[in-house]
């Protein structure tokens, strides 16, 4: 029970600098205009910010748990960093979107019209793209896959971290 304890702070302290650093991260990408659309080097930047926040909490806890940490407690750890961060981008990317720029929805639809256009679709398929796109522009769907993509990737980073880092008290005999 005293290492359950543990851990919450753990996921909450790291959990909540990542999504801080990803919303303060787009608010720069915003801010110098370089929002829509994004190079790729932002997204490498945000993936290296993931992993970097997983490792350090499962690092963290494992030097706090006198150098052990199961596999389970290690996916436990990344997975909620990974939700706790996924939860304040998903917050975030609601007020963004909705008040911050309200617009912001449309001028990405435009650049993928264009993507379309230059792809050499044709008005009727990319009218029936937008249509299917529409649907999954609800805010309750954008969360959902929000949080869902972070824990799926929280849990991938984790469990290879786990892997990596485990240590239990068997092996020390």
């Amino acid at each position: 029970m005293e290492n359950q304890a543990e851990s919450k702070s753990f996921i909450v302290n790291n959990g909540a600098i990542l999504g801080a650093a990803s919303i303060v991260f787009s608010l720069v990408l915003y801010a110098t205009g370089n929002h829509l659309p994004p190079h790729w080097s932002a997204s490498v930047i945000s993936i290296v910010l993931f992993i970097v926040f997983i490792v350090l909490g499962t690092k963290q806890f494992k030097e706090a748990n006198g150098g052990f940490l199961s596999w389970g407690q290690g996916v436990k750890i990344g997975v909620g960093i990974a939700v706790l961060a996924g939860l304040m981008v998903v917050i975030y990317n609601y007020i963004f979107s909705n008040y911050i720029e309200p617009d912001f929805m449309a001028q990405l639809m435009e650049i993928q019209n264009q993507a379309f256009l230059d792809q050499g679709m044709t008005e009727e398929q990319i009218e029936a793209a937008n249509e299917m796109t529409k649907t999954f522009q609800t805010p309750g769907i954008m969360a959902a896959v929000g949080i869902i993509s972070y824990a799926i990737g929280g849990f991938i980073v984790s469990a290879i971290t786990a892997a990596i880092m485990k240590k239990s008290e068997e092996e020390t005999y």
